[in-house]
């Protein structure tokens, strides 16, 4: 059988694997798939679905928008940004919270700077309004807060 073009993914599966310190059986059976299956994906036999590469991201505790490029769903010209998401979302030292913040205020960066992200307009009004449901999501101050906060002067007249 001749090799695909996801060479790179393999090794790069094959890589968190052992970084995870999983057997590829271990792996296979937290992902859902099968062992032969993996192994064939690690070998750049076989290209996997997206859903097979999400379910694998998951079980390696890995961005699943890291893998996608990897095996060529998304344009490699998102790549930096993909992989600078990949890295905030992986980092154990912060919570949920502070992700999405972080990822806002990166976003904004990117905006002000020029790249206004085509396929991420709609993520990140869920992103947005996920952090303004989050208890404590306030507590970095920005300029939206402060609209807010003045919206909020302005609708109480008892104020």
């Amino acid at each position: 059988m001749a090799s695909l073009n996801v060479g790179n993914l393999g090794e790069y599966l094959r890589e968190q694997r052992n970084a995870a310190q999983l057997s590829l059986r271990q792996l296979a059976d937290a992902a859902g798939v099968s062992n032969p299956y993996l192994s064939q994906i690690e070998r750049g036999l076989r290209k996997p679905s997206a859903e097979v590469l999400q379910q694998v991201a998951k079980a390696l505790r890995i961005s699943a928008e890291t893998l996608y490029v990897r095996a060529g769903i998304l344009d490699e010209r998102e790549r930096e940004e993909l992989e600078t998401r990949a890295v905030i979302l992986a980092d154990p030292s912060i919570n949920e919270r502070q992700k999405n913040v972080l990822l806002q205020i990166y976003d904004s960066f990117r905006r002000e700077n020029g790249f206004v992200p085509e396929t991420d307009e709609a993520d990140e009004t869920d992103t947005a309004d996920e952090a303004d449901e989050t208890p404590g999501a306030d507590a970095t101050p920005g300029a939206d807060d402060a609209l807010k906060a003045d919206a909020t002067k302005d609708d109480n007249p008892h104020s």
